[in-house]
């Protein structure tokens, strides 16, 4: 196999690993959680009373907006505060942030440790696009 070849297929593994992370990273690949979108959570929100709301953002934004009833519990310090969430183990756990990205990291620490998390497709962008309201 030639230098140019072997660079090739490196481009190509590199690539391929990229790949892998962002949907790892996504949720979309080794998940062990659901997803679910703004609709579905609306909807658990209004007529399940076995969900709780869990924000995993920072306290600033947590400030700026947030979903009525959401708990926060930022993402950097959910592994040492797990403790917060004992009364609602037997819940499902609706997690969020912005975008969809520290839902997913918040949710596999979750199901580490037992809990039950949904992972809030989109975030609370979604949430807000798709017409439902926040509090400020």
């Amino acid at each position: 196999m030639g230098k140019k070849q072997i660079l090739n297929l490196l481009y190509w593994v590199i690539f391929a690993l990229i790949a892998f992370y962002f949907a790892y990273s996504k949720g979309w690949v080794l998940a062990d959680f659901e997803s679910i979108t703004p609709q579905q959570a609306k909807r658990m929100l209004e007529k399940d009373e076995n969900v709780f709301l869990l924000d995993v953002r920072s306290e600033d934004e947590f400030k700026k907006e947030s979903i009525d009833g959401a708990t926060l519990i930022p993402l950097q310090i959910l592994s040492k505060n797990l403790s917060a969430l004992d009364g609602v183990k037997n819940k499902k756990i609706i997690v969020y942030c912005h975008s969809g990205n520290r839902s997913v990291a918040a949710s596999r620490i979750l199901v580490k440790n037992g809990f039950v998390p949904l992972n809030l497709k989109g975030g609370i962008t979604q949430w807000k696009n798709d017409g439902f309201t926040v509090l400020y």
